[in-house]
């Protein structure tokens, strides 16, 4: 049986399959994307809910796995060589399962590098722009009344569709006919923007038809329809 004495997360959220991976999370568009993964390669976990309402991401115990406090983390108790290991970030650890199961990544190093060029951008523009779109339709931002911050940001979201829109044109996936981490990091944010933020209308989503039909069918894999609800809110 893996020891996970020697991180505190796991006395606040203790193992009770310690064996298996430890996620600890929430159904953000994060949290989901690497609740996907787990769910798509078949990999055996055990979730635990980061609660924001009572700031169980700000705790002594996550920040001592992600100092950074922020959604999702994971312990893998069979780690690089053997060996258990704590990681922070959701498109690294995207990486990281990719690369420990020899799924959802190619195998050819162009291929590879074109995939995680994909996932960065989803890291680095799609989720940051989304966001802080989010913050001013949704959030406490929606009562300043200067419009200007705001329009940044649709204007930001709705030239990052038009590049989503462009790259799918005439393929399945991020990649082509094959589902990719990369498509695995950018469907929550595409479900998110025009669900829980309510943000379609803003950005005028019906002038992207191809990322609606990529949305659509990264939705109803049967991974993600459970992903949405890991870990299970109670």
């Amino acid at each position: 049986m893996a020891d996970l004495s020697n991180f505190p997360i796991a006395s606040r959220w203790p193992a009770t399959q310690p064996d298996v991976i430890q996620l600890y999370s929430l159904p953000t568009p994060n949290g989901i994307k690497v609740a996907a993964m787990l769910e798509e390669t078949g990999l055996a976990y055990e979730p635990h809910l980061v609660d924001f309402a009572t700031n169980d991401q700000k705790s002594e115990a996550f920040v001592s796995l992600n100092p950074n406090g922020k959604i999702p983390a994971i312990i893998d108790p069979e780690g690089p060589d053997g060996q258990p290991i704590g990681l922070f970030e959701s498109g690294l650890i995207l990486q990281y399962l990719a690369e420990k199961t020899g799924k959802f990544i190619p195998a050819d190093a162009a291929g590879r590098y074109e995939t995680l060029q994909w996932l960065y951008f989803q890291m680095a523009g799609i989720g940051p722009m989304f966001g802080q779109l989010g913050f001013f339709t949704k959030f406490a931002g929606k009562d300043i009344e200067d419009p200007r911050p705001r329009q940044r940001y649709v204007d930001e979201a709705v030239r990052l569709l038009g590049v989503l829109e462009g790259r799918l044109s005439g393929r399945t996936y991020i990649m082509g006919e094959d589902y990719t981490i990369a498509d695995i990091a950018l469907w929550p944010w595409l479900r998110t923007l025009t669900g829980y933020y309510e943000a379609g209308d803003l950005v005028g989503i019906g002038r992207f038809p191809q990322v609606l039909a990529y949305l659509d069918r990264c939705e109803h894999r049967p991974a993600s329809q459970k992903a949405v609800n890991i870990p299970n809110r109670g």
